[in-house]
């Protein structure tokens, strides 16, 4: 019983510190108040930079947001970590919160949570208009491109090699850096989902998760895949120059040269605004930024900036001309009304998708 009293107290002094330390924070608008701090996704990160510089030129008397690249996972782990100055108001997110990740943030008094779904992320496979047509799957992305395909050495050098149905010409895939968040979502979209189609990966990623990463998401560096850097206008040079080359970037640069490149439908799916929003692309996932409703006195900024977002996130809007992919009408309208309400995130929301 004093052991539960003593916890109690803990607890109960730990969050009024908590609280303090937000009150003492709360020094009104302008640029001494403390800037809004979000984490996160890689892949979100270049469009939160932007609604980021928008919220900034919008309102010059505030101090622009700081936006950290740390992952999802570790960024969904700082979040959920506590309240007050030291931990982030937002979390970009390249995927869902878990219900065990939820679990976590109300364990650490982190007991209001808003989230809300930006966009969507698509990645295209594409040729030049003439050039070669692959009927892509998972599968055959991956085989073709992983550095060690199901752990062992890549041996494919056509794409006859990894499918009997498509044509003999020798795989060759210009498409981004390491660095890059398209990268990562056709580590995480594309090549991590050919790869568990073989029974030992699943197995392996219970016994080994480093090696199972190692081996279903590292890219082939012999001439296969061919790193172009962060610009995808180099990338569609190339496919251009090279009928027989496939080139990977964002939908939405797909959809601009149109003219010049061509869709590879992936599971027999073409790349599609349509197919996109609805999911029927393999290559397409929702993205996400979770808010601590409790920092919003705070941080006089931070419900100005969720704002932003939802003036960003339009099919004609600014995050849409830099790659992603804008949610259906009726989604979008949804997510700011949370933003009006401030609707809170519940577990049996997450547990129910």
């Amino acid at each position: 019983m004093a052991h539960s009293i003593t916890a109690f107290i803990k607890t109960g002094t730990a969050v009024a510190l908590a609280a303090a330390t937000l009150a003492a924070c709360d020094t009104g608008s302008g640029s001494a108040a403390q800037p809004v701090h979000a984490v996160g996704s890689s892949t979100v990160y270049p469009f939160a930079k932007l609604v980021a510089e928008n919220f900034a030129r919008s309102f010059p008397d505030m101090r622009s947001p700081l936006i950290e690249s740390t992952g999802t996972g570790n960024g969904i782990q700082l979040f959920c970590s506590g309240l007050g100055p030291n931990t982030p108001d937002m979390v970009n997110a390249s995927r869902r919160m878990k219900p065990s990740e939820f679990d976590a943030c109300l364990s650490n008094k982190v007991d209001e949570v808003i989230e809300l779904q930006v966009g969507l992320d698509g990645i295209a496979f594409a040729s030049a208009r003439g050039g070669i047509m692959l009927n892509l799957s998972p599968r055959t992305v991956y085989e073709a491109l992983a550095a060690q395909p199901y752990g062992k050495p890549q041996t494919a050098k056509t794409w006859k090699d990894v499918d009997p149905a498509l044509p003999a010409d020798p795989i060759l895939v210009y498409g981004p850096p390491s660095t890059s968040g398209t990268r990562d979502a056709l580590k995480e979209l594309v090549l991590e989902v050919g790869c568990k189609t073989n029974p030992e990966m699943k197995a392996l990623k219970d016994s080994d998760e480093e090696r199972y990463k190692q081996v279903c998401t590292e890219v082939r560096d012999d001439g296969g895949y061919v790193d172009q850097g962060e610009q995808d206008n180099l990338i569609v040079q190339k496919i251009v120059g090279n009928p027989r080359a496939v080139g990977v970037f964002g939908y939405s640069y797909m959809e601009e040269n149109a003219d010049r490149v061509q869709g590879l439908p992936m599971n027999g799916v073409q790349p599609t605004y349509e197919n996109i929003a609805s999911f029927a692309y393999p290559g397409a996932r929702a993205m996400y930024v979770y808010v601590k409703k409790s920092h919003m006195r705070a941080i006089p900024g931070l419900e100005d900036f969720m704002k932003e977002w939802v003036k960003s996130w339009g099919q004609d809007g600014p995050l849409a001309r830099i790659g992603m992919v804008a949610m259906p009408a009726e989604t979008a309208q949804a997510n700011a009304a949370k933003v009006q309400n401030m609707t809170l995130l519940t577990k049996a929301e997450l547990e129910a998708k």
